[in-house]
């Protein structure tokens, strides 16, 4: 059996975003049920040099949209970066998702040797498709909702495996 390129993308980034949702759902009950303010927690990073819990939320959702955009070969919506509270970041998370299902198949299948390229700053950075999914924005994505998830463990929301993977 062979995995698409579809379906190595679009199902499982939704299915991580839906669990990012549901993270931040848990991190909002628990900031209410301790009266806390809520940048104490969106503010919040795990060592100084990395970035806190909102620019990882905003990470997640703009390589995933990134990704499919590359991929399918249209122009990446830009967002603002504004969010401030969880009910704003729960709304980035949604508006991602959206996006991101707007793909099928059809828009995604046969990108595997497709040229990428990601610029920071001056630099240029080539993939071929299937290079730029698994190696680059893949991991990514894990990598910044996972952050999420230790951020919100260390601040002792109640958290646990099965609200990282989901149910599926």
């Amino acid at each position: 059996m062979t995995i698409s390129m579809y379906q190595a993308s679009v199902p499982r980034i939704v299915n991580m975003l839906t669990n990012l949702d549901h993270l931040l759902s848990k991190a909002h009950t628990h900031v209410e049920s301790k009266k806390w303010n809520e940048a104490a927690l969106t503010q919040f990073r795990l060592y100084p040099d990395m970035f806190p819990l909102t620019r990882q939320v905003q990470i997640a959702c703009d390589t995933a949209k990134g990704l499919v955009a590359r991929l399918a070969g249209v122009d990446i919506p830009a967002y603002e970066d504004n969010e401030v509270t969880l009910a704003d970041l729960k709304q980035r998370v949604a508006k991602t998702i959206a996006f991101v299902e707007t793909f099928n198949a059809a828009h995604i299948d046969g990108t595997e040797d497709k040229d990428i390229v990601t610029k920071r700053g001056d630099v240029e950075t080539h993939y071929k498709g299937m290079q730029f999914l698994l190696n680059h924005a893949m991991p990514n994505i894990y990598f910044h909702v996972t952050t999420v998830y230790a951020i919100l463990r260390h601040n002792g929301v109640e958290l646990g495996k099965r609200d990282y993977l989901g149910k599926v």
